[in-house]
């Protein structure tokens, strides 16, 4: 773990670092040549107990294969019909997220693993964050590259895009900066300067404020309009690991390596000074220490995370309850995201698991 009395440099973070980090030389330079695959039908050991069809996916399971390096991020597009994976082997892989799921584009230009990836909110862009020290903007429609943006001066551990307002991109990363991005510019349009490894960053629903957490252990609401820290979430009594918010852009979700998931009330006002709205446990990060990001259903009644136990943990909000946990993986789950019925994971494994979840059936 960096001491977390100062940020720590590039060659301390890489050697001690709070989350298991890329080896930069860990693949071949000629991965970005290798043939797409498509994914293929799972028909045992299913992510799900529901027997009826909720998805026009050919199999209640897909299992997707051809990153050849752990998958670290896995985003829906905006209209659920495309998916978006991101890996250690440096490459974004495009899925559609119905029928075969056919992989049909790859994304290759980092020089570095891909740590996280975003949907603009029209769909037609995707953002990325790596372990080279840059931000990209990638055409969704052809894969093609077409900004890239340097300042950070090490490992860039997330993204985010904004909901409303002007569209901006938000990234922060090991060396503690947080950068807001136009993706019509070459410069950022702000920048930042936190005194701790940043992990995870979040856009408020009108674009407002941005949401960070790191090896602090709290939760920074940076107000776009004075440049300041408006308030602080505290609770987590390890580092922050992924940020999310809810659909209604009232409820903030986070995990940490204390073994926690939360939910913090992030309306500008509220009754509670700690924000604390509800902890859940039962997902653990296990020895390795994984950047485990979470996420909300689509109509924010579940939650759900991965685990270092090699499943996805799916939580009721209102009761607080475990309703699933789902086997499949083979390898630590780093990231989750849920589009209608379909809900995605990506694994230490190398693989993602595309599946259905009828959360109707839940009492």
């Amino acid at each position: 773990m960096p001491d977390k009395t100062a940020r720590s440099s590039e060659s301390d973070i890489a050697q001690n670092s709070l989350a298991k980090r890329p080896k930069v030389d860990s693949f071949d330079n000629d991965a970005s040549g290798k043939e797409l695959m498509a994914a293929t039908s799972v028909t045992s050991g299913s992510l799900t107990r529901s027997v009826k069809r909720v998805s026009d996916l050919n199999a209640p399971i897909m299992h997707l294969t051809g990153h050849e390096g752990e998958v670290v991020s896995c985003k829906f597009s905006p209209n659920g019909r495309n998916l978006a994976t991101a890996s250690f082997d440096r490459l974004i892989l495009l899925w559609n997220a119905f029928g075969a799921a056919e992989n049909h584009h790859k994304l290759a230009g980092h020089t570095g693993a891909v740590l996280q990836v975003q949907w603009s909110r029209d769909g037609l862009h995707i953002y990325s964050s790596s372990a080279d020290k840059t931000v990209a903007v990638w055409d969704a429609v052809n894969g093609e590259r077409v900004r890239k943006f340097k300042g950070h001066t090490s490992f860039v551990n997330a993204c985010s895009a904004s909901r409303r307002g002007p569209e901006l991109v938000a990234s922060t990363g090991d060396d503690g900066l947080i950068f807001l991005w136009d993706p019509r510019q070459k410069q950022h349009a702000k920048k930042f300067n936190d005194p701790y490894p940043l992990t995870s960053i979040a856009f408020s629903l009108d674009g407002g404020s941005i949401f960070a957490g790191g090896i602090e252990n709290d939760i920074k609401a940076w107000d776009l309009r004075t440049d300041n820290v408006a308030y602080v979430m505290a609770g987590h009594d390890d580092t922050i690991t992924g940020l999310c918010l809810n659909a209604d852009g009232d409820k903030l979700l986070s995990n940490g390596l204390d073994n926690t998931v939360r939910i913090w009330d992030v309306k500008p006002f509220t009754l509670t000074p700690s924000r604390l709205s509800k902890t859940f446990e039962g997902a653990p990060h296990g020895f390795e220490k994984n950047l485990i990001r979470p996420c909300w259903s689509p109509d924010s009644q579940f939650i759900a995370a991965g685990s270092g136990d090699r499943s996805v943990v799916v939580w009721d909000v209102g009761s607080s309850d475990i309703v699933y946990k789902l086997p499949g993986h083979k390898g630590c789950v780093n990231d989750v995201d849920w589009t209608g019925s379909i809900i995605v994971s990506g694994s230490n494994d190398k693989t993602a698991f595309m599946g259905e979840l009828n959360t109707s059936e839940v009492k």
